[in-house]
């Protein structure tokens, strides 16, 4: 009986491993839902446990598909996984300047997650097939990259200042937000916002990954894995996220080597190790440099 393959895996691959989704996603809404706050120990717990399960993930890839694979996922993974970090940022603006409670914030990123897996999934598919068909795609790509990169590099810290949509939120819906329960309107207006923000995240991010494999099944299931860690990764990081000042700095260095990477890979390639390697040097670097020039508290 012959294999039944689609885009990069047997379908029972892509069933099992939707499968395996579904239960992360319900372990989430029945079990780490149920208490009205959200402690820090249980979001860095519950990441941890997705991390592992990623990792275990890679270890299955390598058994079953070889050792490329494997590391493309983990590469794909820490891209993806750094790059929802600065994505982060913009959600703890928002909700900021929204007044939003934790548990409204929890059923936000809730729907947020469930958006992004559907609109992920639409990118990824389109994107590699775009870049099969036409490969002169691959400098575009590449040079959007770069920009994302520059953009990064001269990227200055609002100071809190919620975006001209959020100011709009914040008019529109400011006597409903500080209820205990958000009315539908300005409920799913704040989901469709928080949508448009991981859009824009995801025309930088899928380019990357795609940059370091073009394998579909790769591509998906590592930016799949990164978002399930997002909403736990937001609450782990909330009272840390203003600390990691110098972080997109080293995402806009990341985003720099991976479109370097697209732009010249049809003259020079560069193992997979190689940029495994590279990536996790500039997230250690960066964060321990965000630490250490964190300004001291001035005594009173």
């Amino acid at each position: 009986m012959l294999e039944r393959v689609f885009a990069g895996a047997s379908i029972e691959f892509w069933i099992a491993f939707h499968v395996v989704v579904a239960v992360l996603l319900f372990v989430d809404l029945a079990v780490l839902q149920r208490s009205k706050t959200v402690s820090v120990r249980a979001a860095w717990s519950w990441t941890g446990v997705l991390a592992a399960l990623a990792f275990c993930f890679a270890l299955l890839l390598s058994q079953t598909q070889g050792k490329q694979p494997a590391l493309e996922f983990l590469s794909g993974y820490l891209v993806e996984g750094s790059m929802s970090i600065d994505n982060l940022f913009v959600f703890l603006i928002m909700f900021r300047s929204l007044g939003l409670d934790i548990d409204q914030q929890r059923r936000v990123l809730l729907w947020g997650v469930l958006g992004a897996i559907v609109m992920r999934a639409v990118f990824i598919f389109v994107g590699a097939s775009l870049l099969h068909r036409f490969e002169w795609l691959e400098f575009v790509f590449g040079a959007f990259l770069l920009i994302a990169a520059v953009r990064l590099l001269r990227h200055k810290a609002s100071g809190g200042s919620p975006s001209k949509a959020v100011q709009w939120l914040q008019q529109r819906f400011v006597g409903d937000v500080g209820h205990k329960r958000l009315a539908w309107s300005p409920f799913l207006l704040i989901i469709l916002a928080v949508e448009a923000t991981d859009l824009v995240f995801a025309l930088d991010s899928i380019p990357a990954v795609l940059a370091i494999t073009r394998d579909i099944f790769i591509v998906y299931t590592s930016n799949i894995f990164a978002i399930l860690g997002l909403r736990s990764l937001y609450f782990a990081l909330s009272s840390a996220l203003d600390k990691l000042r110098l972080l997109h700095y080293g995402l806009a260095v990341i985003l720099a080597f991976v479109g370097i990477k697209m732009l010249t890979n049809r003259w020079f390639d560069i193992p997979v190790t190689w940029s495994l390697a590279f990536i996790v040097t500039v997230l250690a670097v960066f964060t321990v440099a965000s630490r250490l020039t964190e300004p001291k508290p001035t005594s009173a």
